[in-house]
């Protein structure tokens, strides 16, 4: 990195890109449910079906996802901020008064977000100071709603651009 790199001013630069939140989750080796909340998810490749997400290699959780056979992606709903917030936080039960559903290998599927993916852990790559996980989509859901939306450093909701056609 140059000297005269700002990492602050580039992680304010990157705030500018508006992504979904999501809460990924997995099932420990020991039985206990784990998740956090990531905004780097992303769609791969439709043949086959692969999605990607980072986490940081410091993370207290990176061992049981990179040996999880499954991982799951809810993609949140505008009124599951709270979630977002609770999945962010470094507390003992993140599951805490959350509502499950348990899906492939046990892996928690949080109720009421707009879409579950049910993935098949299929390779981690270096990524500097993350791990990039890949996973193969074995099942997934939509339900209606608007997604929750993070951008500029706060927590956003979908609207309609006015000067398109519906």
């Amino acid at each position: 990195m140059s000297a005269g790199f700002d990492q602050q001013d580039f992680r304010r630069a990157l705030g500018q890109f508006a992504t979904g939140v999501t809460v990924v989750t997995t099932r420990a080796k020991d039985g206990r449910p784990v998740g956090l909340t990531v905004n780097s998810f992303s769609s791969l490749s439709l043949e086959p079906p692969l999605v990607l997400w980072s986490l940081a290699r410091n993370a207290h959780c990176r061992e049981d996802f990179t040996h999880a056979s499954h991982f799951g992606v809810n993609v949140l709903a505008a009124n599951q901020h709270h979630l977002s917030q609770q999945f962010a936080q470094t507390i003992p039960d993140k599951f805490a008064g959350v509502d499950c559903t348990d899906g492939t290998a046990g892996v928690p599927l949080l109720k009421g977000a707009v879409a579950h993916f049910l993935c098949r852990n299929v390779k981690q790559y270096d990524g500097g100071d993350h791990v990039i996980f890949i996973g193969e989509v074995e099942d997934y859901k939509r339900f209606a709603g608007e997604p929750l939306v993070f951008c500029a450093g706060r927590y956003c909701v979908v609207a309609r651009h006015p000067e398109l056609p519906d």
